[in-house]
């Protein structure tokens, strides 16, 4: 039995550990990937802590993770159009196929989804295997760590580019990552006002350095005073939650344009009010935003990259896999980006 490393949750409670686990064997209609970087996200480190919803979603032991990019060694039966050596990353969201939605070609929307690592067995580690279906081929001109967190770029692309951003104003609330990376593509997609808010200043000034015009600490500040400095009459055309903050959500309304629109990523508290009069006599649209639209939005992903989307700054550390701890650390501490770990 050939065994590999992996980080795995071991035990319900806190933390990760790094064991060695037989080397997975690539099935019908699948890949085996050789982990090139792998990235840490929001979800992983609700994983690493052991919160309540990880303690009533995620199976123990497993392995985690859902955000990579490797290389293809090996190709299942009946996969066609991929071949060993192929530079790829990979959709963590797997569908079933068969209901009304996935038959329509509406995946993203599939009542069945399974999320690696978080499901089912996920990819930190040194190989993994997945539905040749989920498969991106990667342009190879663009720089692995990038590929690496092409699925949170989705998140901020499924998001951002809802509604059409040329020319608007738009606010942006919670500056985690996904946030953060949602200003560059405001910016790249022809916003003309992008006000973030947040309350960490370490990602506020990641948040300008990616785009945007003002970047409001709304522990001493408020969103009304960006709007006065901008020279802004009536309020934001375009609303991007990011937060599942109640109170970031309710200063969003609060500040939309009538007939505003706002695309909702962050997941709110149980229990959130939000003045739904307001909502209703302003005329507001709000939509839901899970995952991303396969592969629509991995297209876009790709293509704004290639044309010109630079998202270097929002990589702020790297670490090789067996420092994984410093690497959660990071995270944990708000004073970091996207945390990468290399894996070769």
């Amino acid at each position: 039995m050939e065994m590999m490393k992996a980080l795995v949750k071991r035990l319900p409670e806190k933390g990760l550990w790094l064991e060695d686990v037989k080397k997975p064997e690539v099935q019908e209609g699948e890949v085996l990937i050789k982990m090139h970087k792998t990235a840490i996200c929001g979800t992983d480190v609700h994983i690493y802590k052991w919160d309540e919803w990880s303690q009533a979603t995620i199976p123990v032991p497993m392995t985690i993770g859902h955000e990579f990019v490797g290389e293809i060694v090996e190709i299942g039966p009946g996969v066609k159009d991929l071949v060993v050596g192929d530079i790829v990353s990979g959709e963590g969201h797997i569908v079933c196929g068969k209901c009304r939605n996935c038959l329509a070609g509406k995946r993203h929307l599939c009542k069945d989804t399974q999320g690696v690592g978080v499901n089912r067995t996920g990819i930190f580690a040194e190989y993994a295997t997945i539905p040749a279906t989920n498969v991106w081929l990667c342009d190879k001109s663009i720089p692995e760590e990038i590929l690496s967190i092409f699925d949170p770029f989705g998140n901020a692309t499924h998001t951002a580019l809802s509604y059409d951003l040329v020319g608007e104003d738009v606010l942006i609330t919670g500056m985690g990552p996904i946030g953060i990376m949602a200003v560059a593509i405001a910016r790249h997609a022809g916003a003309r006002n992008i006000v973030v808010t947040d309350v960490n200043e370490y990602r506020l000034n990641l948040a300008l350095k990616m785009g945007a015009n003002k970047a409001v600490n709304v522990s001493k500040e408020k969103v009304e005073d960006a709007m006065r400095e901008l020279g802004m009459k009536e309020g934001f055309d375009v609303g991007l939650e990011m937060s599942g903050n109640g109170a970031a959500f309710n200063s969003m309304i609060d500040n939309m344009i009538h007939g505003g629109k706002i695309a909702m990523l962050g997941i709110q508290g149980p229990g959130t009010h939000i003045d739904w009069n307001k909502v209703v006599f302003n005329g507001l649209f709000i939509k839901g935003i899970y995952g991303r639209e396969m592969f629509e939005t991995w297209y876009k992903m790709q293509a704004m990259l290639q044309s010109g989307l630079d998202l270097s700054p929002i990589v702020t550390h790297q670490f090789h896999y067996t420092e994984f701890e410093k690497g959660f650390e990071a995270m944990i501490s708000g004073n970091s980006g996207k945390v990468v770990l290399n894996w070769i």
